[in-house]
């Protein structure tokens, strides 16, 4: 009574009810296959049948109807009787042969690589990818296993980990500057894909495309390259102080009063630093050896007026209109005979 008990199934079908799922476990509690009944596998599906832990057989798209015929692996592991009318117990699981599209990848942190420009430099590189289950067999003895449903972010930590892990030997391999980075991205993407590849045939998957969106630096190596860039952009030094100093001009004019006067001030300590920035450009000119005078020749005239310098000695001291040196105590000069203080 136990057996008449269980109920029979006649048509095996799955529809996926949504997006991600990968593998469907049939549910097959106190079930059992009619023999002659009907499997119905659709188009982006294909349905492996696991009999006593083994897998029996493996079906791609279309409408069979399970007997000795449509199982040969299946009737090799089981003994049936003679006439081959007796229901039978078998696990089916389908697996979703779609395209799993947009599917997100990314460094969570930044990647060190040697360019040939900067020597080593991190950065920071994302994109997308899409995959297919190609290989059910190899899919659920690798992956999937007896799990009733195994969704597609059950396995997103694993192929996102496994990408990163080989971006570094991809973006070595390239030989490709950072700098050059942006407008080689399809190579790069060609290289990580022919390298993914294999990797990904090994979980029973198929890499179908793969998609460099962008790399970049992390933010305190991108304000470095900003300096860079802007310091490169200048270029002459003087032709960017004197443009500077033209456009304040006009603002410098437009304030009045003490407005005008700082702008004046600030105008007038940003020509100096631009003088000194352009003369530090220069090249410094070694000093050149003293030379005595000839024979003859007069030598060099002291210095006269009101700038001229302090005397060495302690009792003399220069005119206060010719700049004749005189004796300190003198109360007149003796070359233009003016009054001395």
């Amino acid at each position: 009574m136990s057996f008449f008990s269980k109920q029979f199934i006649d048509v095996i079908q799955w529809t996926e009810p949504g997006e991600g799922i990968l593998s469907y476990h049939y549910p097959m509690e106190d079930n059992e296959i009619q023999n002659g009944g009907k499997l119905t596998v659709r188009d982006s599906q294909m349905a492996v049948f696991i009999n006593e832990g083994q897998i029996a057989d493996v079906f791609g798209p279309g409408l069979y109807t399970l007997n000795t015929q449509t199982l040969p692996i299946l009737t090799y592991l089981r003994n049936w009787d003679k006439a081959f009318k007796s229901p039978f117990k078998s696990d089916v699981f389908y697996f979703s042969t779609r395209l799993q599209t947009d599917q997100k990848w990314g460094t969570a942190t930044p990647i060190t690589i040697r360019d040939k420009e900067f020597g080593a430099v991190r950065i920071r590189a994302y994109g997308i990818y899409s995959y297919k289950v190609a290989d059910p067999k190899v899919f659920y003895q690798k992956i999937a296993g007896t799990v009733d449903i195994y969704r597609k972010m059950d396995l997103e930590g694993q192929l996102r980990d496994t990408i990163v892990g080989h971006m570094t030997g991809a973006f070595a391999s390239s030989s490709v500057s950072f700098l050059d980075m942006a407008a080689s991205q399809l190579q790069l993407a060609d290289t990580l894909l022919a390298t993914l590849k294999p990797i990904f045939a090994g979980l029973g998957l198929s890499l179908e495309s793969f998609i460099v969106e962008n790399v970049s630096l992390p933010d305190e190596l991108q304000k470095v390259l900003d300096q860079r860039i802007g310091m490169n952009m200048i270029g002459d030094m003087g032709r960017y102080t004197q443009y500077q100093v033209a456009q304040s001009i006009p603002i410098a004019a437009g304030n009045e009063g003490g407005g005008f006067a700082g702008a004046g001030v600030g105008l007038g300590a940003g020509m100096m630093m631009g003088q000194q920035m352009m003369n530090a450009q220069q090249p410094m000119n070694p000093q050149q050896p003293y030379a005595p005078p000839a024979p003859g020749a007069p030598g060099p005239v002291p210095p006269t007026g009101p700038q001229a310098p302090a005397a060495a000695g302690a009792g003399t001291k220069f005119c206060i209109n010719c700049g004749h040196s005189i004796p300190r105590a003198a109360r007149f000069c003796a070359d233009c005979g003016s009054a001395q203080q």
